[in-house]
């Protein structure tokens, strides 16, 4: 025969399996939520790494130019230098 604490302790076991089933089943969809969000979290980083990427290269580009409109610019004073010494003697 069965005794009244092998029954509770079967109750309890019993309790214990099922709320076990419910918290992994939890668990799982809260996992596989958090993985579509780092799929989007990575699809967010990549789109920010194009767009600073694509910001970067005409702000270069425009650099580039300024330092040789200032090499330029550096060239004609000396010719223009050398015109006025030339223009004094």
């Amino acid at each position: 025969m069965i005794d009244t604490t092998q029954l509770f302790l079967a109750g309890v076991i019993l309790a214990l399996v099922v709320m076990l089933s419910v918290i992994s089943v939890q668990v799982y969809f809260i996992l596989k939520e958090f993985r579509g969000t780092l799929t989007k979290l990575n699809k967010v980083l990549d789109d920010t790494g194009t767009i600073s990427e694509s910001v970067s290269k005409p702000i270069n580009m425009l650099s580039t130019a300024l330092i040789g409109i200032k090499g330029g610019s550096a060239l004609m004073k000396t010719f223009n230098a050398k015109k006025t010494a030339d223009e004094r003697k």
